[in-house]
């Protein structure tokens, strides 16, 4: 029998398409993001790191109450090219959700020093200076509010 432990990779991670409703969305709300130093300044989903013993779900709405204090209800899956998720720079796999915001006002509490809430349109919402990861989920999930 081997001594040796697996490698974990790194933790999954989640984002929040936060829509102004889920039937007819009409813009998105993203976060520039004021750290690390190296993605301080672009623009993501907010969102962040599934801690151990919760699933993706449970970890998105806790990170969206730290990061903008607000309550969200999950939809759907941006779905990726992989199950579990989109590829990040650091080698993480993100799964994003559409959601709504059901209570609350959202300010950068955490992670953000600006929120903006752009028009659903892939020419105004690719204008962002988008984390790089980040601007191919930004295609998927114009194609799939508007298909």
């Amino acid at each position: 029998m081997s001594n040796i432990t697996p490698v974990a990779g790194p933790r999954p991670v989640v984002g929040a398409a936060i829509l102004d409703d889920l039937a007819e969305p009409t813009v998105l709300l993203a976060g520039r993001r004021n750290a690390p130093e190296s993605l301080a300044g672009l623009w993501e989903f907010p969102g962040g790191k599934v801690e151990p013993g919760e699933d993706a779900r449970e970890a998105l709405i806790r990170e969206v109450q730290e990061e903008l204090g607000v309550q969200i209800r999950l939809d759907r899956e941006v779905a990726a090219d992989h199950p579990e998720g989109w590829l990040l720079g650091n080698g993480a796999r993100m799964q994003v959700f559409t959601a709504v915001i059901v209570s609350g006002e959202p300010h950068p509490l955490e992670d953000h020093d600006l929120l903006d809430w752009r028009a659903l349109e892939r020419s105004t919402l690719q204008e962002l200076d988008w984390i790089p990861a980040d601007r191919p989920i930004v295609d998927a999930l114009v194609d799939l509010l508007r298909p």
